[in-house]
Protein backbone atom coordinates (compact mmCIF):
# COMPACT_ATOMS: atom_id res chain seq x y z
CA UNK A 1 0.00 0.00 0.00
CA UNK A 2 1.00 3.58 -0.62
CA UNK A 3 2.21 5.40 2.51
CA UNK A 4 2.41 9.07 3.40
CA UNK A 5 5.66 10.82 2.54
CA UNK A 6 7.28 11.65 5.88
CA UNK A 7 8.77 15.12 6.05
CA UNK A 8 9.87 17.76 8.53
CA UNK A 9 10.18 21.49 8.26
CA UNK A 10 13.68 22.95 8.03
CA UNK A 11 14.32 26.68 8.22
CA UNK A 12 17.56 26.61 6.27
CA UNK A 13 21.26 26.58 7.09
CA UNK A 14 20.77 28.52 10.35
CA UNK A 15 18.21 26.09 11.73
CA UNK A 16 19.57 24.50 14.94
CA UNK A 17 17.85 21.27 13.86
CA UNK A 18 20.07 20.07 11.04
CA UNK A 19 19.25 18.15 7.89
CA UNK A 20 21.15 15.20 9.34
CA UNK A 21 18.95 15.31 12.45
CA UNK A 22 15.87 15.20 10.26
CA UNK A 23 17.23 12.35 8.16
CA UNK A 24 17.88 10.32 11.30
CA UNK A 25 14.23 10.82 12.25
CA UNK A 26 13.32 8.71 9.22
CA UNK A 27 12.23 11.48 6.89
CA UNK A 28 12.70 11.31 3.14
CA UNK A 29 11.45 14.81 2.35
CA UNK A 30 12.16 18.33 3.51
CA UNK A 31 9.70 21.18 3.85
CA UNK A 32 11.47 24.51 3.51
CA UNK A 33 11.58 27.89 1.83
CA UNK A 34 14.08 30.48 0.73
CA UNK A 35 13.65 32.52 3.89
CA UNK A 36 16.65 34.68 3.12
CA UNK A 37 14.97 36.24 0.07
CA UNK A 38 12.74 39.29 0.58
CA UNK A 39 9.01 38.67 0.22
CA UNK A 40 7.89 39.39 -3.32
CA UNK A 41 11.23 38.69 -5.00
CA UNK A 42 11.31 36.05 -7.73
CA UNK A 43 12.83 32.73 -6.70
CA UNK A 44 15.41 31.99 -9.38
CA UNK A 45 16.33 28.51 -10.57
CA UNK A 46 19.83 29.08 -9.25
CA UNK A 47 18.60 29.78 -5.71
CA UNK A 48 16.19 26.85 -5.82
CA UNK A 49 18.86 24.44 -7.04
CA UNK A 50 21.33 25.55 -4.37
CA UNK A 51 18.77 24.70 -1.70
CA UNK A 52 17.98 21.39 -3.40
CA UNK A 53 21.67 20.50 -3.48
CA UNK A 54 21.97 20.99 0.30
CA UNK A 55 19.02 18.71 0.91
CA UNK A 56 20.02 16.04 -1.58
CA UNK A 57 23.52 15.92 -0.11
CA UNK A 58 21.88 14.49 3.04
CA UNK A 59 19.93 11.86 1.12
CA UNK A 60 16.55 13.61 0.99
CA UNK A 61 14.56 15.72 -1.46
CA UNK A 62 12.85 19.09 -1.30
CA UNK A 63 9.29 17.78 -1.09
CA UNK A 64 7.23 20.88 -0.25
CA UNK A 65 7.72 24.63 -0.33
CA UNK A 66 6.55 26.21 2.91
CA UNK A 67 5.98 28.91 2.17
CA UNK A 68 6.19 30.91 -1.03
CA UNK A 69 4.97 34.06 0.73
CA UNK A 70 2.36 36.37 -0.75
CA UNK A 71 3.30 40.04 -0.60
CA UNK A 72 1.06 42.34 1.44
CA UNK A 73 0.37 44.44 -1.67
CA UNK A 74 -1.30 41.40 -3.24
CA UNK A 75 -3.45 40.86 -0.15
CA UNK A 76 -4.48 44.52 -0.14
CA UNK A 77 -4.59 44.65 -3.97
CA UNK A 78 -2.77 47.95 -3.86
CA UNK A 79 0.65 49.42 -4.57
CA UNK A 80 2.82 47.18 -6.77
CA UNK A 81 0.57 44.12 -6.48
CA UNK A 82 0.68 43.31 -10.20
CA UNK A 83 4.47 43.28 -10.19
CA UNK A 84 4.46 40.92 -7.23
CA UNK A 85 1.93 38.65 -8.94
CA UNK A 86 4.22 38.52 -11.98
CA UNK A 87 7.13 37.57 -9.73
CA UNK A 88 5.02 34.90 -8.06
CA UNK A 89 4.14 33.43 -11.44
CA UNK A 90 7.80 33.28 -12.39
CA UNK A 91 8.70 31.63 -9.09
CA UNK A 92 6.09 28.94 -9.76
CA UNK A 93 7.57 28.32 -13.21
CA UNK A 94 11.07 28.02 -11.75
CA UNK A 95 9.99 25.67 -8.96
CA UNK A 96 8.21 23.46 -11.45
CA UNK A 97 11.25 23.42 -13.72
CA UNK A 98 13.35 22.28 -10.75
CA UNK A 99 10.92 19.51 -9.84
CA UNK A 100 9.44 20.98 -6.63
CA UNK A 101 5.74 20.25 -7.00
CA UNK A 102 3.84 21.31 -3.84
CA UNK A 103 3.73 25.03 -3.00
CA UNK A 104 2.27 26.10 0.34
CA UNK A 105 1.22 29.68 1.00
CA UNK A 106 -1.17 31.61 3.23
CA UNK A 107 -3.28 34.73 2.93
CA UNK A 108 -3.09 35.97 6.52
CA UNK A 109 -2.54 39.72 6.77
CA UNK A 110 0.63 40.96 8.48
CA UNK A 111 1.20 38.22 11.07
CA UNK A 112 1.73 34.64 9.96
CA UNK A 113 0.56 33.15 13.26
CA UNK A 114 -0.21 34.39 16.76
CA UNK A 115 0.48 32.82 20.15
CA UNK A 116 0.68 34.48 23.56
CA UNK A 117 2.95 31.95 25.31
CA UNK A 118 5.78 30.05 23.67
CA UNK A 119 6.82 28.14 26.81
CA UNK A 120 3.60 26.91 28.38
CA UNK A 121 4.50 24.09 30.75
CA UNK A 122 2.19 21.10 30.36
CA UNK A 123 1.55 18.40 32.94
CA UNK A 124 4.52 16.22 32.01
CA UNK A 125 6.99 19.12 32.21
CA UNK A 126 7.44 19.66 28.47
CA UNK A 127 6.72 23.04 26.93
CA UNK A 128 4.09 23.90 24.35
CA UNK A 129 2.74 26.88 22.42
CA UNK A 130 -0.39 28.44 23.92
CA UNK A 131 -2.97 31.06 22.95
CA UNK A 132 -4.74 32.91 25.76
CA UNK A 133 -7.55 35.20 24.70
CA UNK A 134 -7.26 37.59 27.64
CA UNK A 135 -3.52 37.96 26.96
CA UNK A 136 -4.19 38.94 23.34
CA UNK A 137 -6.89 41.42 24.36
CA UNK A 138 -4.60 42.88 27.04
CA UNK A 139 -1.87 43.30 24.46
CA UNK A 140 -4.30 44.88 21.97
CA UNK A 141 -5.87 47.32 24.45
CA UNK A 142 -3.07 48.23 26.84
CA UNK A 143 0.20 47.61 25.00
CA UNK A 144 -0.53 48.10 21.31
CA UNK A 145 -3.31 50.57 22.17
CA UNK A 146 -5.02 50.06 18.84
CA UNK A 147 -7.55 52.85 18.26
CA UNK A 148 -11.17 51.81 18.90
CA UNK A 149 -10.12 48.25 19.75
CA UNK A 150 -12.22 48.29 22.91
CA UNK A 151 -15.40 48.38 20.81
CA UNK A 152 -14.60 44.94 19.41
CA UNK A 153 -14.68 43.13 22.76
CA UNK A 154 -17.43 42.40 25.23
CA UNK A 155 -17.27 44.31 28.55
CA UNK A 156 -16.57 41.04 30.37
CA UNK A 157 -13.61 40.37 28.06
CA UNK A 158 -12.22 43.87 28.62
CA UNK A 159 -12.50 43.41 32.39
CA UNK A 160 -10.81 40.02 32.18
CA UNK A 161 -7.99 41.47 30.08
CA UNK A 162 -7.52 44.43 32.44
CA UNK A 163 -7.16 42.11 35.43
CA UNK A 164 -4.70 39.97 33.47
CA UNK A 165 -2.63 43.00 32.42
CA UNK A 166 -2.55 44.53 35.89
CA UNK A 167 -1.17 41.28 37.31
CA UNK A 168 1.77 41.17 34.88
CA UNK A 169 5.26 42.13 35.97
CA UNK A 170 7.32 44.40 33.74
CA UNK A 171 9.33 41.42 32.51
CA UNK A 172 6.14 39.47 31.76
CA UNK A 173 4.76 42.42 29.79
CA UNK A 174 7.91 42.53 27.69
CA UNK A 175 7.76 38.78 27.13
CA UNK A 176 4.13 38.99 25.99
CA UNK A 177 4.95 41.91 23.72
CA UNK A 178 7.88 40.10 22.12
CA UNK A 179 5.89 36.86 21.76
CA UNK A 180 2.97 38.38 19.87
CA UNK A 181 5.08 40.70 17.71
CA UNK A 182 7.36 38.06 16.31
CA UNK A 183 8.01 38.09 12.60
CA UNK A 184 7.31 35.32 10.16
CA UNK A 185 8.56 31.83 11.14
CA UNK A 186 12.11 31.38 9.93
CA UNK A 187 12.88 35.07 10.34
CA UNK A 188 14.75 36.92 13.08
CA UNK A 189 12.74 40.07 12.42
CA UNK A 190 10.25 41.49 14.88
CA UNK A 191 7.70 44.24 14.46
CA UNK A 192 7.67 47.45 16.49
CA UNK A 193 4.44 48.84 17.91
CA UNK A 194 4.47 51.68 15.38
CA UNK A 195 5.00 49.30 12.47
CA UNK A 196 2.14 47.07 13.57
CA UNK A 197 -0.26 49.98 14.04
CA UNK A 198 0.65 51.35 10.62
CA UNK A 199 0.15 47.93 9.02
CA UNK A 200 -3.14 47.35 10.82
CA UNK A 201 -4.36 50.74 9.67
CA UNK A 202 -3.86 49.68 6.06
CA UNK A 203 -6.41 46.89 6.60
CA UNK A 204 -8.92 49.06 8.44
CA UNK A 205 -11.15 49.40 5.36
CA UNK A 206 -10.63 45.83 4.10
CA UNK A 207 -13.49 43.60 5.19
CA UNK A 208 -13.31 39.77 5.13
CA UNK A 209 -15.27 39.64 1.86
CA UNK A 210 -12.78 42.08 0.33
CA UNK A 211 -9.77 40.03 1.39
CA UNK A 212 -11.44 36.86 0.14
CA UNK A 213 -12.05 38.54 -3.23
CA UNK A 214 -8.38 39.54 -3.36
CA UNK A 215 -7.38 35.93 -2.69
CA UNK A 216 -9.59 34.68 -5.52
CA UNK A 217 -8.22 37.28 -7.95
CA UNK A 218 -4.69 36.26 -6.99
CA UNK A 219 -5.51 32.59 -7.58
CA UNK A 220 -7.12 33.30 -10.94
CA UNK A 221 -3.83 34.89 -11.96
CA UNK A 222 -1.43 32.25 -10.63
CA UNK A 223 -3.34 28.96 -10.87
CA UNK A 224 -3.07 28.69 -14.68
CA UNK A 225 0.68 29.16 -14.33
CA UNK A 226 0.78 26.43 -11.68
CA UNK A 227 -1.03 24.09 -14.08
CA UNK A 228 1.48 24.85 -16.83
CA UNK A 229 4.42 24.39 -14.46
CA UNK A 230 3.13 21.07 -13.11
CA UNK A 231 2.84 22.30 -9.52
CA UNK A 232 -0.05 22.50 -7.08
CA UNK A 233 -0.92 25.28 -4.65
CA UNK A 234 -1.78 24.42 -1.05
CA UNK A 235 -3.25 27.18 1.09
CA UNK A 236 -2.59 27.05 4.83
CA UNK A 237 -5.53 28.04 7.06
CA UNK A 238 -5.58 31.04 9.34
CA UNK A 239 -3.74 30.53 12.62
CA UNK A 240 -5.63 31.07 14.85
CA UNK A 241 -8.78 30.65 12.73
CA UNK A 242 -10.53 33.81 13.92
CA UNK A 243 -9.89 37.53 13.84
CA UNK A 244 -7.03 38.94 15.89
CA UNK A 245 -6.44 42.66 16.38
CA UNK A 246 -9.28 43.42 13.98
CA UNK A 247 -7.65 41.66 11.03
CA UNK A 248 -9.91 39.82 8.59
CA UNK A 249 -9.75 36.02 8.47
CA UNK A 250 -10.90 34.17 5.36
CA UNK A 251 -9.53 30.60 5.54
CA UNK A 252 -10.82 29.32 8.85
CA UNK A 253 -13.91 27.18 8.23
CA UNK A 254 -15.42 24.50 6.03
CA UNK A 255 -17.38 27.20 4.22
CA UNK A 256 -14.16 29.07 3.45
CA UNK A 257 -12.75 25.97 1.76
CA UNK A 258 -15.96 25.51 -0.21
CA UNK A 259 -15.80 29.13 -1.38
CA UNK A 260 -12.16 28.71 -2.40
CA UNK A 261 -12.83 25.67 -4.57
CA UNK A 262 -15.96 27.19 -6.08
CA UNK A 263 -14.12 30.37 -7.03
CA UNK A 264 -11.17 28.56 -8.66
CA UNK A 265 -12.18 24.97 -9.52
CA UNK A 266 -8.79 23.98 -10.97
CA UNK A 267 -7.27 20.93 -9.32
CA UNK A 268 -4.07 22.94 -8.98
CA UNK A 269 -5.92 24.97 -6.32
CA UNK A 270 -5.66 22.87 -3.18
CA UNK A 271 -5.11 22.71 0.54
CA UNK A 272 -2.44 22.46 3.14
CA UNK A 273 -4.76 20.73 5.60
CA UNK A 274 -3.58 21.81 9.05
CA UNK A 275 -5.49 19.93 11.71
CA UNK A 276 -4.16 22.22 14.45
CA UNK A 277 -5.26 25.49 12.85
CA UNK A 278 -8.73 24.28 11.87
CA UNK A 279 -8.99 22.40 15.17
CA UNK A 280 -8.71 25.56 17.27
CA UNK A 281 -12.35 26.28 16.36
CA UNK A 282 -14.95 24.08 18.08
CA UNK A 283 -17.34 24.42 15.12
CA UNK A 284 -14.88 22.77 12.74
CA UNK A 285 -15.35 19.00 12.48
CA UNK A 286 -11.88 18.05 11.34
CA UNK A 287 -12.32 14.38 10.32
CA UNK A 288 -15.46 15.24 8.33
CA UNK A 289 -13.63 18.10 6.61
CA UNK A 290 -10.72 15.78 5.80
CA UNK A 291 -13.09 13.30 4.18
CA UNK A 292 -15.04 15.97 2.28
CA UNK A 293 -12.01 17.74 0.82
CA UNK A 294 -9.57 14.80 0.63
CA UNK A 295 -9.06 15.16 -3.11
CA UNK A 296 -7.78 18.73 -2.58
CA UNK A 297 -5.30 17.91 0.20
CA UNK A 298 -1.79 18.18 -1.23
CA UNK A 299 0.06 18.62 2.06
CA UNK A 300 -0.86 17.52 5.55
CA UNK A 301 0.07 19.27 8.82
CA UNK A 302 -0.73 16.96 11.70
CA UNK A 303 -0.88 18.54 15.13
CA UNK A 304 -3.47 18.74 17.87
CA UNK A 305 -4.85 21.45 20.09
CA UNK A 306 -6.70 21.35 23.38
CA UNK A 307 -9.34 24.05 23.77
CA UNK A 308 -11.24 25.37 26.75
CA UNK A 309 -14.52 27.26 27.06
CA UNK A 310 -12.75 30.62 27.48
CA UNK A 311 -11.25 30.67 23.97
CA UNK A 312 -7.80 29.46 25.02
CA UNK A 313 -5.94 26.58 23.44
CA UNK A 314 -2.54 24.96 23.63
CA UNK A 315 -0.64 22.57 21.40
CA UNK A 316 -1.35 19.13 22.82
CA UNK A 317 0.55 15.95 22.06
CA UNK A 318 -0.42 14.68 18.63
CA UNK A 319 -2.82 11.98 19.83
CA UNK A 320 -4.17 13.75 22.92
CA UNK A 321 -6.05 16.89 21.81
CA UNK A 322 -9.57 17.63 20.64
CA UNK A 323 -9.05 16.35 17.10
CA UNK A 324 -9.28 12.66 16.23
CA UNK A 325 -6.02 12.43 14.30
CA UNK A 326 -6.31 8.67 13.60
CA UNK A 327 -9.57 9.34 11.74
CA UNK A 328 -7.90 12.09 9.70
CA UNK A 329 -5.01 9.76 8.87
CA UNK A 330 -7.51 7.06 7.90
CA UNK A 331 -9.18 9.43 5.42
CA UNK A 332 -5.81 10.36 3.95
CA UNK A 333 -4.79 6.72 3.57
CA UNK A 334 -8.01 6.07 1.64
CA UNK A 335 -7.32 9.09 -0.55
CA UNK A 336 -3.76 7.96 -1.29
CA UNK A 337 -5.04 4.56 -2.42
CA UNK A 338 -7.53 6.31 -4.69
CA UNK A 339 -4.83 8.57 -6.17
CA UNK A 340 -2.17 5.86 -6.13
CA UNK A 341 0.16 8.57 -4.89
CA UNK A 342 1.66 9.62 -1.55
CA UNK A 343 0.64 12.76 0.31
CA UNK A 344 3.48 14.55 2.14
CA UNK A 345 2.89 14.89 5.87
CA UNK A 346 4.82 16.58 8.62
CA UNK A 347 4.43 16.56 12.40
CA UNK A 348 3.71 20.10 13.47
CA UNK A 349 4.55 22.09 16.60
CA UNK A 350 6.01 19.38 18.76
CA UNK A 351 6.60 19.96 22.46
CA UNK A 352 9.99 21.11 23.68
CA UNK A 353 11.16 18.21 25.83
CA UNK A 354 14.11 16.22 27.16
CA UNK A 355 17.47 17.57 25.98
CA UNK A 356 15.75 20.20 23.85
CA UNK A 357 14.52 22.05 26.95
CA UNK A 358 17.89 23.74 27.23
CA UNK A 359 18.21 24.61 23.54
CA UNK A 360 17.02 27.59 21.52
CA UNK A 361 14.97 26.57 18.50
CA UNK A 362 12.21 28.06 16.41
CA UNK A 363 8.99 28.03 18.48
CA UNK A 364 7.26 24.67 17.99
CA UNK A 365 10.11 23.26 15.94
CA UNK A 366 12.48 21.55 18.36
CA UNK A 367 13.68 18.12 17.24
CA UNK A 368 12.58 15.62 19.88
CA UNK A 369 8.95 16.73 20.20
CA UNK A 370 8.47 16.52 16.46
CA UNK A 371 10.22 13.15 16.42
CA UNK A 372 7.69 11.91 18.97
CA UNK A 373 4.86 13.26 16.82
CA UNK A 374 6.25 11.64 13.68
CA UNK A 375 6.62 8.31 15.45
CA UNK A 376 3.01 8.46 16.62
CA UNK A 377 1.79 9.39 13.14
CA UNK A 378 3.85 6.60 11.61
CA UNK A 379 2.45 4.06 14.07
CA UNK A 380 -1.16 5.08 13.50
CA UNK A 381 -0.71 4.92 9.74
CA UNK A 382 0.93 1.48 9.94
CA UNK A 383 -2.01 0.18 11.95
CA UNK A 384 -4.52 1.60 9.46
CA UNK A 385 -2.61 0.13 6.53
CA UNK A 386 -2.56 -3.27 8.23
CA UNK A 387 -6.30 -3.10 8.94
CA UNK A 388 -7.13 -2.19 5.35
CA UNK A 389 -4.88 -4.92 4.00
CA UNK A 390 -6.64 -7.49 6.23
CA UNK A 391 -10.04 -6.24 5.03
CA UNK A 392 -9.02 -6.54 1.40
CA UNK A 393 -7.75 -10.11 1.83
CA UNK A 394 -10.77 -11.27 3.86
Amino acid sequence: MIAMEQTMRWFGPNDPVSLRDIRQAGCTGIVTALHHLPVGLTWTKEEIRMRQAMIEAEGMKWAVVESLPVHEDIKKRSGHYQEYINNYQESLRNLGACGVRVITYNFMPILDWVRTNLEYVVEDGSRALRFELEALIAFDLYMLQRPNAGQEYAPSQVAMAKAYYDALSDSSKKELYDTILQGLPGSEESFTREEVLAALNQYEQIQPQDLKSHLFEFLKAVTPIAEEAGVVLAIHPDDPPFSVMGLPRIMSTEQDITDLIHAVPSMANGLCFCTGSYGARPDNHIAEMAAKFADRVYFLHLRNTKRDSEGHFFEANHLEGDTNLPEVIYQMVLEMQRRKKSIPVRPDHGHQMLDDLGKKTYPGYSAIGRLRGLAEIRGVEAGIQLMLKAQQSA
